[in-house]
Formats: C-alpha cells, sequence, structure tokens
C-alpha cells in the first residue's frame, strides 16, 4: 500500500506518550494530580511533538493496584476531576493535534465493584456467571503473574464456598467473557468513552481477557477480539486499539488479525525491547537484529508499538535464564533493583549510569526503528527511579516539572504526595522540564529534534525494513525504504569510535545521503559505496536523495 493510498491511519506515524494522570500535575494543592493541571500541560506536551496522549487508569477504583482495579468502568475518580474536566482536556489536545487513548482494563474488576459485590452474595445472583468460579481449585493453583506477592489464581469466597479465579491480584476477579452479558458490557464502555471523544483504547493484558473458562460453549476468542475491532470501527473510523500482548512473535501475529489487521491494530515490541537491553549489556547489537529480523509480517493497516520503559517493571521473561542474568548483572546488580525474578524496576538513564551518550543513542534508536515510538512520562527529561519505593512503583513517581518544591508537581506537604521523587542526581534538583526548556543542549530539546525529524519521515512508521551488513563491531545499520523514499539509521553501541562503509549498487548514479540532524551530503561513489563515521555512542539519521525527487533533507 501507498503512502499516500492509506487515508487517515495515524498511529503509523504517531507519537505517543503514556502519563498516569495522579502524578503528573496537581492543581489544587490536595498532593494529587488531576485533569485540571494536565489540561495545563496539553501546551507542554504539543511542544515535545505528542501525537497521542495516552491516559493511564483514571476511573473510580479501590486503589489497591494504582488504578488498575477498577470499581466502575464509566467513572472518572472524583480525585482527579470529573467528565467535564476529561472533555475539556481531550478538546484541549485535539487543538493541538493530539488524540487521547485511554486504558481498558476489562479482564477483571475491583473486588469492590457492584458487580462482584452483587455476585458473591448468592450463587444464584445474576451477575454471578459475570466471574469465574469453581467448588474446587485445580491442582496447579499457582500464581505466575505475581509470584512472592500471590500464590494461587483461585481465592476462596467464604460465604459461597466456591473459589473464583483471579489470574492478578486476589483483590482483582476476573471477569467471563463467555459470558455474552460480559461482553456486551464491555461495548458499552467502549462505546461510552468514545462518545466523549476518545480515540482509542490501550487494551490491558489481552491474552489473560481471551482467556476463556474450561468448559465454557466459546470456541473461538479471537472472534471475540475480531468482533470488537468491528464494533469499534463502526462508532469511530479513526480509533485504535493498542494491545499489551507480551507473547512471542509467532503468537503475537495471531492477535493482529490473520487478515488486514481485523484485531489489534499496534501491539508493543516487547521481544525487541528485551533484545534492545541484551544488545546495550553487550554492546553488541545483534540481539537487536536478531528480533527485527523476526517480526512476522503485518498487514499495512496494523503497527509495531516500539518503547524503551512504560509503567510496570522492565520485564525480561522473553530471555534465556542466561541472557536474563546477563541483563540483571548489568543493570540491575543489586537484588532490590529487581522483581517477580524477571524483572528491574530502574528506568534507563539509572541503568545506564547517566551517561548521556548512551541514553540520547537508545532514543535515536528508539524513534528510528520501524514502527510507533511510545514513551513514558518524564522519559523526555531523564527521570529515575525512586528506589525507596519497592517494586513496580518505584517509577510512577511525580513529573518533574523545576527544581522546587515536590519537583513543582504539588504544593501540599510531601506526605501527601501518592509518592515521592528520588533524590540525589535523578531527582528535580538536577533533573527538572523547567531547566531544559531553557537549555537547547539538554535531554528535552534532543527529545523535541528527534520527534520532529519522525514526523517528516514517513519511511519509519511505513517502510520496509532492512538490516544492512558492513564490518564496523558494534554497530546496527537498518534502511526503511517506501514509496516516498528511503532513509538509513546508525547506532554504535560501543565505547570506540567506528568507520561504518556500506555499498547500496540498487541506487542510481548521483545518489547521496543527506544528514537529517545536520548540513551534511555525503555522495554515493560510482559503485555505490560511502562511509559514515560515528562517535563512541554515535548515531546518525540519513536520508538518499535521488536525482530529481525534491525530498526535504
Amino acid at each position: 500500500m501507498k503512502i499516500t493510498d492509506t487515508g487517515d491511519l495515524w498511529w503509523k506515524s504517531a507519537v505517543v506518550y503514556c502519563l498516569d494522570v495522579e502524578t503528573y500535575l496537581d492543581s489544587d494543592g490536595d498532593g494529587i494530580g488531576d485533569l485540571t493541571g494536565l489540561g495545563r500541560r496539553i501546551d507542554y506536551l504539543a511542544d515535545l511533538g505528542v501525537t497521542c496522549l495516552w491516559l493511564m487508569p483514571f476511573y473510580p477504583t479501590a486503589d489497591r493496584d494504582d488504578g488498575y482495579d477498577v470499581t466502575d468502568f464509566y467513572g472518572v475518580d472524583p480525585r482527579l476531576g470529573n467528565h467535564g474536566d476529561l472533555v475539556e482536556v481531550i478538546r484541549s489536545a485535539r487543538d493541538r493535534g493530539i488524540r487521547v487513548i485511554v486504558d481498558l482494563v476489562v479482564n477483571h474488576t475491583s473486588d469492590k465493584h457492584p458487580w462482584f459485590v452483587a455476585a458473591r452474595r448468592s450463587k444464584t445472583s445474576p451477575y454471578r456467571d459475570f466471574y469465574v468460579w469453581r467448588d474446587e481449585p485445580p491442582a496447579n493453583n499457582v500464581n505466575a503473574v505475581f509470584p512472592g506477592e500471590e500464590s494461587t489464581l483461585w481465592e476462596l469466597d467464604e460465604k459461597t464456598g466456591q473459589y473464583y479465579l483471579h489470574s492478578f491480584y486476589r483483590h482483582q476477579p476476573d471477569l467471563n467473557i463467555a459470558n455474552p452479558t460480559v461482553r456486551d458490557e464491555i461495548a458499552k464502555t467502549i462505546g461510552f468513552w468514545l462518545q466523549l471523544g476518545i480515540s482509542g483504547f490501550r487494551v490491558d493484558a489481552v491474552p489473560f481477557l481471551l482467556e476463556v473458562p474450561e468448559g465454557a460453549d466459546f470456541s473461538d476468542p479471537h472472534e471475540y477480539l475480531r468482533d470488537l475491532r468491528r464494533f469499534l470501527q463502526r462508532r469511530s473510523k479513526e480509533a485504535v486499539l493498542l494491545g499489551e500482548v507480551n507473547l512471542p512473535y509467532r503468537d503475537q501475529r495471531t492477535y493482529f488479525g490473520t487478515g488486514k489487521g481485523e484485531e489489534l491494530t499496534l501491539q508493543f515490541d516487547f521481544i525487541g525491547m528485551q533484545a534492545l537491553y541484551l544488545s546495550l549489556t553487550r554492546s553488541d547489537p545483534r540481539p537487536l537484529a536478531k528480533a527485527l529480523r523476526g517480526r512476522p509480517a503485518i498487514a499495512p493497516e496494523s503497527q509495531w508499538a516500539n518503547f524503551v520503559r512504560n509503567h510496570d517493571e522492565l520485564t525480561l521473561d522473553k530471555l534465556t535464564e542466561a541472557e536474563r542474568e546477563e541483563v540483571f548483572a548489568a543493570f540491575a546488580p543489586d537484588e532490590s533493583q529487581r522483581v517477580y525474578g524477571r524483572g528491574i524496576t530502574r528506568r534507563l538513564p539509572t541503568m545506564l549510569g547517566g551517561d548521556p551518550r548512551r541514553i540520547r543513542m537508545v532514543y535515536s534508536l528508539l524513534f528510528s526503528l520501524p514502527g510507533t515510538p511510545v514513551l513514558f512520562y518524564g522519559e523526555e527529561i531523564g527521570m529515575g527511579e525512586n528506589p525507596e519505593i519497592p517494586g513496580r512503583m518505584s517509577v510512577r513517581t511525580p513529573m518533574q516539572w523545576h527544581d522546587g518544591r515536590n519537583g513543582g508537581f504539588s504544593s501540599a506537604a510531601p506526605s501527601r504526595l501518592p509518592s515521592l521523587p528520588p533524590e540525589g542526581g535523578h531527582g528535580p534538583r538536577h533533573v527538572n522540564a523547567s531547566d531544559q526548556m531553557n537549555d537547547e543542549g539538554s535531554l528535552l530539546h534532543f527529545m523535541r529534534r528527534l520527534a520532529a525529524r519522525y514526523r517528516i519521515s514517513p519511511e519509519i512508521g511505513w517502510g520496509e525494513l532492512e538490516i544492512l551488513e558492513h564490518d564496523a563491531p558494534g554497530v546496527l545499520v537498518h534502511s526503511l525504504t517506501a514509496d516516498v523514499g528511503r532513509m538509513i539509521a546508525f547506532h554504535n553501541f560501543t565505547d570506540e569510535p567506528r568507520a561504518v562503509r556500506i555499498a547500496l549498487s540498487d541506487e542510481p548514479a548521483g545518489t547521496e545521503l543527506s544528514d537529517l540532524f545536520g548540513p551534511g551530503r555525503t555522495p554515493l561513489d560510482d559503485r555505490g559505496r560511502f562511509e559514515i563515521e560515528l562517535a563512541p555512542y554515535g548515531w546518525s539519521w540519513q536520508r538518499l536523495s535521488r536525482p530529481g525527487d525534491g525530498r526535504i533533507g
């Protein structure tokens, strides 16, 4: 499919930014971030180059899992604001070219949700079949999602004497998608938020959502996912489903759909992310190159979502045990920096020792990989984690706006904040948005430039990937080719300078390389050869300028 023939497939060239309203900006001094505060930062996000804002759960909650234990799928947590405040955020964002997507957390509810409260009153409750029950738990009643925090998958409800399934925490009973009434409720939830102006959903833990209870008459869970996508597109032609599917590539391909991308619109590339950290550990891009080559072909309407860090632990579960231990030794040498035997509770800058060269190389790579880049709030300024906060919550600290009280997040006493920013070199005194806005050499300005160049490089979101061979050890060179042109990205994973020599025998005479971040131009010789010099941890984006093509750059 040609880029010019696609219509408005906006997600193919989006810049996605994930944030938690509760920790972004407190407008009224109660210690909790809110929608009004977020509204005051829409211009900041637009200036950064964000085109899609992903909001973590803002629904009413029992607040035992940072909002993922929802008590009302149609509500707004009153601590954060109300529906009017949310609509103002959506309108303000849309006015600046930013779409808003939200978390869809419908694999489970809170045990305080009215449905579950009613379900546990009696086995004959009309809500009983909204959840999954058994008289006895199966023999393999082991919770693999949160080892060390939850030991079982089935919890006894003493009043009715039956066990209910909880794939996550015991206070999050699983919904039963084999029940058509539950499926209807999920569709109504989607329809409600679309009507308010939402442009799609990040679907939480999709494989768990599609798990069907043993013995249920529901033969194809993927037909349900296809049905959700059809419903979504009937209600909004622009809306997307961004799925969390941490599975091997062969299984992820199934969640896109077998035809023209009729299931999930985008999926996070967990395999590529984990290979990236193995490559960083070894100063060798080959694990990442192998992962990129292993990506299955997907429909032109579908897309991979690339990320360096998200709001959970940095999971390494798809690496081998030996590979995982390598990454642990390099980036989480202390046991307190690890969780569940598979993940790291640190942000990128602290893992890389604050080295600005490596940090910038990684984000250059993120924006140049085929797919859509996804940022977690604070990445644009190099925020670190708070090691005093245990587990995955260590990276969900308040946004650091300036070097004053609470990093400018709130005027409340620190004891009233949902969590505290870190101290030391990655705390607000040294890392904050205000200082970096006035420093053209800052990470924030660098990220703005990356986003701007990405936005005028449709080859990245649309192009066909090729890993180019060369003789410079420790350097990844990848090419992206679309009908509008071709670009080549170079990334040096080593602390040594590298000279990279490439031959492009298929390019016409007179072709030259144009540096997308500078004035440099490099002509190809009569055999299509050229050389690029890279500094330690250096990087370069080059566009092929063919005679008469008229491209910018």
